[in-house]
């Protein structure tokens, strides 16, 4: 099954989590959702595709920021995806 939302990014990482908390919001049951769905993220200018697991972002949002600008994106990403 296919869900498409578009957001506003500055990272693959970030449009992960905001798409995610979109289907949240936007009342997709996301009990579907586990550590091995896979979110395919396309950026419109240039054009381009990524692809990612929810397992791999959640490691991600998990780890230590390499940079005090690093850490502090996950922890917006923390808030947005209701993971204080």
């Amino acid at each position: 099954m296919t869900h498409t939302v578009s957001v506003s990014a500055s990272s693959l990482y970030e449009a992960a989590a905001l798409a995610l908390a979109e289907f949240k919001r936007s009342g997709f049951a996301l009990a579907a959702v586990g550590p091995g769905t896979r979110l395919t993220v396309a950026v419109e200018t240039p054009a381009t595709r990524h692809e990612l697991s929810v397992a791999k972002l959640q490691s991600w949002l998990d780890s230590s920021g390499r940079a005090p600008r690093e850490q502090a994106a996950k922890v917006t990403l923390h808030h947005i995806l209701g993971r204080v």
